[in-house]
């Protein structure tokens, strides 16, 4: 694997996608991140912007399992999981797995069900693996979660922890597309009312989970020197000393925002990271790791604005 044979991938990925999404390109570009950097991304839009049709699409190209779970306000960690059930038959327990068990996993709605059932998905988040009755089981390689969240309708929604947060690498917020955009939508998808699927327009895989571990395996290798890991860490150090902030970011997202912009720099074709890798992923890796002061929802300012604010005042490498 090469980033010439990367780039190929990537550029692959991209069209087969566009057959059946139109826009929403820098979502696109941070689901390719999140699965070469090996993190899960938050995606935000309202209902209709084509989340879901999204995520099933890109599993469909590079051949991964694709599960979904509509989370609800009954949900339980066990339905999520599985359980052990007794088999009378053989007079032993037997896992029953949950919907977990895939690779590409769409977590719908995810802020309508509570704390307790959100946390079903932090080992698996953190360690690809889950533990159930004791016994650890292992996710493969190929886990990643993609959870969307609706962020007009508030009413029966539980805000997701913190730490909850922490454990996603991107959180991204769609947008309406433009008006030549939904024109094409609709002449596209207009002619039916159900859910459109990757089959019905021809979408064919250009890779499988072999070919994602070698993009994986290059990619740790994009340098990174060390004045760059210097901005990232200025960058990161900032949030927690702004007035506007009352907490910043975590250690966490430092070492993440590293391999994501080690990610990023591979599809761009590129085996180094340039300061302009950080400064672009900045705002999807951070807004989501740090909480506003009191004070600055009154003055109208919100997390992005801050923080792209301190990636301006934070001097770049040369």
């Amino acid at each position: 694997m090469d980033l010439a044979q990367i780039n190929s991938i990537s550029e692959r990925i991209k069209q087969q996608v566009g057959k059946v999404i139109i826009g929403q390109d820098d979502a696109l570009d941070l689901i390719i991140v999140c699965l070469i950097s090996e993190g899960h991304i938050l995606l935000e839009g309202v209902p209709g912007t084509a989340k879901t049709l999204l995520a099933k699409t890109i599993a469909a190209t590079l051949q991964l399992d694709f599960g979904r779970v509509q989370f609800t306000p009954d949900l339980m960690p066990g339905d999520v999981l599985g359980t052990n059930l007794f088999n009378f038959q053989t007079n032993e327990f037997v896992l029953t797995k949950g919907p977990i068990f895939t690779q590409f996993l769409l977590a719908d709605e995810i802020n309508r069900t509570p704390p307790k059932t959100q946390a079903a998905l932090l080992q698996a988040m953190n360690e690809r693996a889950v533990t159930i009755e004791s016994v650890t089981h292992d996710l493969g390689t190929g886990f990643m979660v993609v959870a969307t969240q609706n962020p007009i309708e508030q009413q029966g929604t539980y805000p997701l922890p913190e730490a909850q947060l922490d454990r996603f690498l991107f959180k991204h917020i769609l947008s309406y597309p433009s008006a030549a955009q939904e024109k094409s939508i609709v002449l596209k998808h207009g002619h039916k009312t159900g859910m459109a699927e990757a089959t019905d327009f021809s979408v064919e895989p250009v890779g499988d989970l072999a070919t994602l571990d070698e993009i994986r395996n290059y990619v740790q290798k994009i340098q990174l020197s060390e004045e760059n890991v210097d901005y990232i860490v200025n960058i990161v150090r900032s949030t927690r000393e702004h007035p506007s902030l009352q907490f910043g970011a975590s250690p966490r997202s430092a070492t993440m925002l590293a391999r994501a912009a080690r990610g990023y720099a591979a599809l761009q074709g590129r085996d180094y990271v340039i300061p302009d890798d950080i400064k672009f992923l900045a705002v999807p890796t951070l807004r989501h790791r740090v909480i506003l002061a009191p004070g600055a929802d009154i003055e109208g300012l919100d997390t992005d604005q801050i923080i792209l604010q301190i990636v301006d005042l934070t001097a770049a490498p040369r």
